[in-house]
């Protein structure tokens, strides 16, 4: 019999060095007013010697905790990730690993900036087919090791930071929590965000990008709604990719949310962590209880490739 899922918890984790727009103003030729004006971020996490597989596991590690399962509980590990530097083995086995689960079911997967909500919906769709019962889905990225950091462009975007969900099937006779995906790509346009190469650094053509985003992508986020049967005014909290606030606000102004409804903006003090971007957001506001638990928030994502996906779920 087909089942649902739902979030039962939720962790994040980021280093603990912060790195500060001034910070950056002496490494390359910026200031702290033209980021704060561009992109709205006023400072970012950067990770030493955490790894991309030491930051899911422990955000990974805070969401089961907070679920009350164990390791031994979990049958699946999905890993949102663009820019883990080991091809192999992959994170979601390093993670695994780490905190102990037995057998499960362990990949990656990479759609950049919209990775979560990718991986969100396949481990949805397992548990939907009877493949999991109990999964961890996780966006984690350590971007610092594809930034130059001599390129003002991209220096001041990004940051490094995990975060983690674990998602369970539904009891007989309740609603899911995870609502239809809306997913999708643009690849004509898969050119203007890259990582390529063997000794990779991101770059992005960002007007393109800052156009798609702000034309292209509000339908879609309206669509995800009117797949889980809810109006966008029925919205407790939106939690788009974190990836500049003018994008966010455009967004936020097509699809005509209420000034009651919660919108994420956690770039100001983390940067742009590509598949990070939206668990860690969310982690936070559960953590702040500034959404209830039972409220329709709504994910997105959006970046590389260029693909976007988005999905509305019930805040645990």
């Amino acid at each position: 019999m087909t089942v649902g899922s739902r979030i039962v918890a939720l962790g994040h984790y980021q280093p603990s060095r912060i790195v500060t727009n001034n910070d950056l103003a002496n490494i390359v030729d910026t200031n702290d007013g033209w980021i704060r004006d561009r992109v709205g971020i006023a400072e970012r996490r950067i990770a030493d010697q955490e790894s991309v597989a030491d930051m899911a596991t422990f955000a990974a590690e805070k969401a089961l905790a907070n679920s009350g399962l164990t390791p031994a509980d979990i049958d699946m590990v999905v890993v949102a990730t663009c820019s883990s530097i080991d091809r192999c083995p992959n994170v979601a086995t390093r993670v695994a690993a780490k905190l102990g689960i037995p057998a499960p079911a362990a990949f990656d997967l990479n759609t950049a900036c919209s990775g979560f909500s990718y991986a969100l919906a396949t481990a949805d769709h397992a548990v939907g087919a009877g493949a999991s019962r109990n999964a961890l889905v996780i966006g984690a990225e350590k971007l610092s090791d594809v930034t130059d950091w001599t390129d003002r462009t991209t220096a001041v975007l990004f940051g490094d930071g995990a975060g983690a969900a674990v998602v369970t099937a539904v009891p007989d006779g309740e609603q899911p929590g995870i609502g239809p995906v809306l997913w999708g790509s643009a690849p004509d346009k898969g050119d203007v965000l890259r990582i390529e190469g063997w000794q990779p650094y991101i770059k992005q053509e960002g007007q393109i990008v800052f156009r798609w985003a702000t034309t292209a992508l509000a339908p879609f986020a309206i669509e995800a709604c009117e797949r889980a049967g809810v109006k966008p005014s029925d919205l407790a909290a939106f939690i788009p990719h974190q990836a500049n606030t003018r994008i966010i606000d455009g967004i936020v102004k097509r699809l005509g949310l209420g000034p009651d409804v919660v919108i994420a903006k956690d770039l100001v003090e983390s940067g742009n962590t590509s598949a990070a971007s939206v668990p860690l957001a969310l982690s936070k506001l559960i953590e702040r209880r500034e959404v209830p638990s039972g409220a329709p928030v709504l994910l997105f994502g959006f970046g590389g490739g260029l693909t976007y996906a988005g999905q509305v779920v019930r805040c645990p």
